[in-house]
């Protein structure tokens, strides 16, 4: 199996999107084979995952404490209105 890391290449310079991968810290001379993506990940993708994690870490806390009916809040919030024509 083959392992992946992500990274960005600049003219013949290598910048890891994360730490440099522990097998490329252990040698000097390492075979690689890249491959070009053709949709790299975009920033907000990246923006979502940090979002959808710190939600995960709000309702592993049991949600929000000064929201004591969350329906009737969420009811507020909304203040829908009407629709045209309907």
């Amino acid at each position: 199996m083959e392992d992946k890391y992500k990274a960005k290449i600049d003219g013949d310079k290598i910048t890891w999107d994360d730490d440099v991968p522990s097998p490329i810290k252990k040698c000097r001379n390492v075979d690689v084979i890249v491959t070009l993506s053709d949709r790299p990940i975009s920033q907000s993708k990246v923006n979502a995952r940090k979002a959808v994690a710190a939600l995960q870490a709000i309702a592993d806390r049991g949600g929000i404490k000064s929201i004591k009916d969350p329906v009737k809040w969420q009811r507020e919030i909304r203040k829908d209105r009407p629709l045209p024509g309907r």
